[in-house]
């Protein structure tokens, strides 16, 4: 029986994948995973194509048992996985047994973690896609988070082909990624020339708090407040995961995954792409800081990352 039961669900424990595009012209959120760097190894190590949903497993960890033999990946955030009681190794591929027990402990580093599954879960895809999205109830499994009792189809893989464990060497060049203490770029938003020079400098000079009112829609900022000096009122207009934007309190607000698709806010300013699974590892009530790229900058750092996921799929599909 090649399934997996959820003996406990975790806090918030959701299949995602690379997210339903295409249809943000009738309000639909992207939604998808927040860490699309961890994601798309954790399928990579496995043998997966990057399409294939991942579980994002968010600060607390589920209990999950498995009913057919299995090879699993875990990366990004460090939850102290085990499998039967003992520790298992991050960013590598694991070999199960039927009947394993898949659990976590306490967090070490990071907030989400994500779990592939050779061959992928079996799900039924809503618009294009089987992430989640709680807030419309629909995509992975009932539109919901894990529950207890929930049984989980998998997939039948299409290949044998595993990585066994990341190389020594970085896997994307300089500046894709960065420590994890490293500022947040930014790159200037749509309203940046309405707020004052003082705000300006105080998003990139000035530590912000991750409030506990953040979560897959957005993170709220608790920082030096931001103020226009063009208070002129805005029509409703797009926005995306990264747009930061601000409301009358001057408190930011920095879009996530299941953004929606637009707002009447202010602009100031967007996370550069590859710093989304960055801060998509940040929790509430850690410190950020911000720094100022150009858009330049901003390109190449995401052509760098996208020939390495390009790379990740001719591997993933070579047999």
């Amino acid at each position: 029986m090649n399934t997996i039961d959820v003996l406990k669900p975790g806090m918030l424990t959701s299949f995602q994948d690379l997210g339903r595009r295409g249809y943000e012209h009738l309000g639909v959120p992207v939604n998808g995973v927040m860490d699309e760097r961890a994601h798309r190894v954790a399928n990579w190590l496995v043998g997966n194509s990057a399409t294939e949903a991942t579980l994002e497993i968010t600060l607390l960890g589920p209990v999950l048992r498995f009913n057919a033999d299995a090879v699993i990946a875990l990366c990004g955030a460090d939850l102290s996985p085990t499998v039967n009681q003992q520790p298992i190794a991050m960013n590598q591929a694991v070999q199960l047994a039927a009947g394993s027990v898949l659990a976590f402990g306490a967090r070490r580093a990071g907030a989400r973690s994500y779990l592939a599954v050779q061959g992928g879960y079996a799900l039924q895809p809503v618009m294009g896609s089987t992430s989640t999205y709680v807030r419309g109830a629909y995509g992975g499994v009932d539109g919901k988070a894990l529950v207890k009792g929930l049984r989980i189809p998998l997939k039948d893989p299409t290949s044998k082909r595993v990585v066994q464990k990341l190389p020594n060497a970085p896997l994307f060049p300089y500046g894709v990624v960065q420590g994890a203490a490293a500022p947040i770029r930014l790159v200037m938003g749509r309203e940046h020339a309405s707020f004052n020079p003082h705000s300006v400098a105080s998003l990139s000079s000035q530590p912000y708090r991750l409030s506990a009112q953040s979560d897959r829609m957005g993170y709220r900022l608790e920082g030096p407040s931001l103020q226009r000096d063009d208070a002129y009122e805005l029509r409703s207009e797009a926005v995306t995961p990264g747009t930061v934007q601000v409301p009358p309190d001057g408190s930011p607000i920095i879009l996530m995954a299941d953004a929606q698709t637009t707002g009447g806010y202010p602009r100031i300013a967007n996370v550069i792409s590859v710093d989304l699974p960055r801060l998509a590892q940040r929790a509430p009530g850690d410190s950020l800081r911000f720094e100022w790229v150009d858009l330049e900058a901003a390109q190449r750092l995401w052509i760098a990352q996208a020939e390495v996921f390009a790379r990740f799929e001719h591997d993933s599909c070579a047999d």
